[in-house]
């Protein structure tokens, strides 16, 4: 199966501005909410969305950046490389506020455990909800995401790719065969 599109930028722009209207309206307003993105493309969909709530609560919304890479199960511990400080950047205390967990891809829910461990680190919050703009399936953990652009049903041997013009240069998300991807020439 040769790469397959399942999202355009303007159904990620839609995705994002669902996600953002419903964070709003189930926390009552935005007063206390914190939105941290997981490095690398958490960090840009959290920014886009505090800018979306911005615009129609009229009040900013404080974005942060989260590393995980200490508190992944995945690593031995004789590969974890020294703590980066300048990698997680919250602007403000997440103590007792609605922290708002951001991420591309939602899978086996590893890295979200991962993140709320990093994220008790810092101090405890009111509440930690998790918006995603992708559900792919197959958990290993009881986790589910609170806000999901959109559920895509996968198989294993397939990759979800969000690519996002911050990072990537482009806005779209796509889906690839593992199998494709290896037989590939160059690779």
């Amino acid at each position: 199966m040769p790469e397959k599109i399942l999202l355009t930028s303007k159904e990620i722009e839609r995705a994002l501005a669902r996600i953002a209207h419903e964070i709003v309206e189930k926390n009552k307003g935005a007063e206390d909410v914190v939105l941290v993105g997981m490095r690398t493309r958490g960090v840009p969909l959290a920014k886009r969305i505090a800018e979306i709530i911005e615009g129609f609560e009229g009040i900013p919304t404080p974005v942060g950046a989260l590393d995980i890479s200490l508190h992944r199960d995945d690593i031995s511990p004789s590969e974890l490389r020294p703590a980066n400080p300048s990698l997680t950047d919250i602007p403000i205390s997440i103590a007792d506020r609605r922290v708002i967990l951001v991420d591309d891809v939602l899978y086996t829910g590893r890295s979200i455990r991962a993140a709320m461990d990093a994220l008790m680190d810092l101090g405890r919050p009111k509440t930690i909800q998790l918006a995603v703009l992708i559900d792919r399936g197959h958990r290993e953990l009881p986790i589910r995401a609170d806000y999901v652009g959109k559920n895509i049903p996968s198989s294993k041997d397939e990759e979800i790719q969000v690519q996002l013009q911050e990072v990537d240069g482009v806005d779209k998300v796509v889906i690839e065969s593992l199998a494709n991807k290896q037989l590939a020439p160059g690779n």
